[in-house]
């Protein structure tokens, strides 16, 4: 047998021996070094940075809401409310996974599509650990299986907020307007710091128009939570500002006055106070509810409000564009005494229509056969006789008639604190050409005279005309809001006419006192007997067209073909507190329909503020020349 022991190196091996322990040693020492190292950067050189993100993880910073401020008429009625609504919310970094979450919460309750979709569109432009709006106005049963299955539900927050509550629903629901969740839009424009938290802004009315006062300010609260995102306890608080409150000059009183006179007809009816520009009220009928858009209308109720032929959603008071038919002659019958086409005196024949020079086409008046010869201006206002301002306008000419017109306030928007205000049109020979291409016609003229043709004016903006008759010139901006917390809002003077001579003014504001006084008065059956004295004008306005030779006979057309009709008034002559204009959609006749929702009106104002009848004895003897004479005709054909 062969003997390897000679083949043995004792020193080799033990050297190889030593090599691969040092390697060892030196992989291993390497090794621990870089553990070291790592512990080290770990525990001491990034020791902020993993404090605060596990702050983050156990402390959070939520954003609280301001209540919105509130709303109230001019006698502290609350108008505009908040009332407690709970959402339901999540938090995308509180959950292992939203799928699962949202077939879990699925099956407690039944989603909407376009619930489900704005909520994705949410979480895209969420920021980290900020809670996403799932459901809004959860019910008491929506909330007790939420709250029953919390334990599976991670990330799921249910939190209580204040919605809008409108408590007279649909009487103020074009003045106030309404509340509604923010759209995509909207959050591209808005301030992301303003709204934090809040989901809500105003969309219509006084809720869009004052949303930066009603808003208010975030507040913020630091809150310590648990592994499963609830809520421990509070660390730090800043309460957030409420919105400013509104107190409006309206009434509510006398706006359900006016919606209840109105009855089921559609139309507007506007008041003003003459001394301030205070609305009063502003109805239009019909209305809706705002409280069904606070939270998200239904498809089938929209559908429903958008479909129907009376539009409900339309705000005729503001947005209505209407012929101003012969409301406008008191206005006009200013305009040509004032420049020089006719004076006091001037009076004209009336066969019942007008004719053109060498035209053979008729302009009729409203009474078949005319109202006869000796027709002053006192006669053409109380008579409401077309022919007269036919043959004034004419001789006035259209750049007269719109410089007034504009001056007393048509087609000028008028400044309210709302809104998407219509301008209407006071039209002129540029409007004509600029707009259609033609040039002006003398017959366009003759029809813009008695507020036909092309001129088209608002409800408010008659309003505003019918102050500035009231109060000789002058006339302040009208508004709602009369304070703004604890600041009232001023009253804006707008410029006045007061080069028109005195004698012109009591011409004008006596032929408006006859329309309701007088025997021939379009108005005097129709007002009745009042414990005060009212200036008046009542007004019909086309349309459908009648062709030369046929008659206006009502019981041939449809509803919606039958005339509007129109009054403009306002009280008490010697002292005017409030001016009123009403528009009755096809209500035929101005002195039956408009006038007495008018009267209501007015009636309805002093019985509530009676003080306002009281007038000095030489405010008596200031008024007296427009109410001692029944029919001062002859006085005015003196003066001339």
């Amino acid at each position: 047998m062969a003997d390897f022991s000679t083949l043995k190196n004792p020193q080799w091996e033990s050297r190889l021996y030593t090599a691969r322990a040092s390697f060892t040693l030196l992989v291993l020492f390497l090794m621990l070094g870089v553990l070291l190292w790592r512990y080290h950067d770990l525990q001491i050189n990034r020791h902020q940075d993993f404090a605060t993100l596990a702050d983050n993880n156990r402390i959070l910073v939520r954003a609280l809401p301001p209540a919105r401020g509130l709303i109230y008429d001019r006698n502290g009625v609350l108008l505009a409310d908040n009332r407690p609504s709970f959402t339901l919310s999540i938090v995308v970094e509180r959950t292992e996974n939203l799928e699962q979450l949202l077939s879990d919460i699925g099956e407690l309750l039944v989603f909407k599509e376009t619930e489900l979709a704005r909520f994705e569109k949410l979480v895209k432009r969420r920021r980290p650990y900020e809670s996403v709006p799932l459901r809004f106005n959860l019910s008491e049963a929506e909330q007790a299986l939420l709250a029953v299955n919390e334990h599976r539900l991670s990330g799921v927050e249910v939190s209580a907020q204040l919605i809008r509550e409108y408590p007279l629903g649909q009487e103020l629901a074009h003045v106030l307007g309404y509340t509604g969740r923010i759209n995509e839009r909207e959050l591209k424009s808005f301030d992301p710091r303003r709204y934090k938290g809040s989901h809500m802004t105003g969309k219509t009315g006084l809720e869009k128009f004052y949303e930066d006062q009603l808003l208010g300010e975030v507040g913020y609260e630091n809150v310590e939570t648990n592994a499963r995102g609830r809520v421990m306890r509070v660390l730090e608080r800043t309460d957030p500002v409420p919105g400013a409150d509104l107190q409006l000059n309206l009434d509510s009183r006398l706006q359900k006055v006016a919606i209840e006179a109105l009855g089921e007809e559609r139309g507007a009816v506007v008041a003003l106070d003459t001394v301030t520009g205070g609305v009063l009220a502003l109805a239009s009928m019909p209305s809706y509810d705002p409280n069904l858009f606070v939270t998200g209308i239904s498809t089938k109720a929209y559908k429903a409000l958008t479909s129907s032929p009376a539009q409900p959603l339309f705000d005729r008071a503001l947005r209505g564009q209407y012929p101003p038919g012969s409301t406008v002659k008191p206005a006009f019958g200013l305009a040509v005494l004032d420049s020089g086409t006719v004076t006091m005196g001037y009076r004209i024949y009336d066969p019942g229509f007008y004719q053109l020079e060498n035209k053979e086409h008729k302009y009729r008046d409203w009474k078949r056969g005319g109202h006869g010869s000796k027709i002053s201006l006192y006669d053409a206002i109380v008579q409401s006789c077309d022919v007269y301002f036919y043959d004034t306008g004419f001789r006035a000419g259209i750049d007269v008639l719109h410089d007034y017109g504009t001056r007393f306030g048509y087609g000028v928007k008028t400044g309210i604190d709302l809104p998407a205000e219509a301008q209407g049109i006071m039209p002129s020979r540029d409007w004509k050409r600029g707009v259609r291409g033609r040039a002006w016609y003398p017959g366009d003229t003759i029809n813009v005279s008695i507020g036909q043709g092309f001129m088209l004016a608002t409800p408010l903006q008659m309003a505003v005309v019918t102050s500035r008759l009231a109060m000789r010139g002058e006339v302040h901006k009208p508004k709602l809001v009369n304070r703004i917390g604890n600041e009232a809002t001023p009253s804006v003077s707008q410029a006045a006419m007061t080069e028109i001579p005195e004698r012109y003014w009591d011409l004008v504001l006596d032929s408006m006192v006859g329309v309701v006084r007088d025997l021939r008065g379009t108005a005097r059956r129709a007002v009745g007997k009042i414990d005060y004295t009212m200036a008046g004008k009542t007004g019909t306005a086309q349309v459908v067209g009648i062709k030369q030779d046929e008659r206006y006979d009502a019981s041939k057309l449809a509803k919606l073909q039958l005339d509007h009709a129109l009054f403009i008034a306002f009280a008490p002559v010697e002292n005017p507190r409030i001016a009123v204009a009403v528009i009755v959609e096809n209500g035929e006749h101005g002195s039956s329909t408009a006038a007495p929702v008018a009267r209501d009106v007015i009636n309805a104002y002093f019985n509530y503020y009676p003080e306002l009848l009281e007038v000095s004895e030489s405010e008596v003897e200031e008024g007296s020349a427009l109410l001692a004479p029944v029919n001062p005709s002859e006085r005015a054909h003196e003066s001339g």
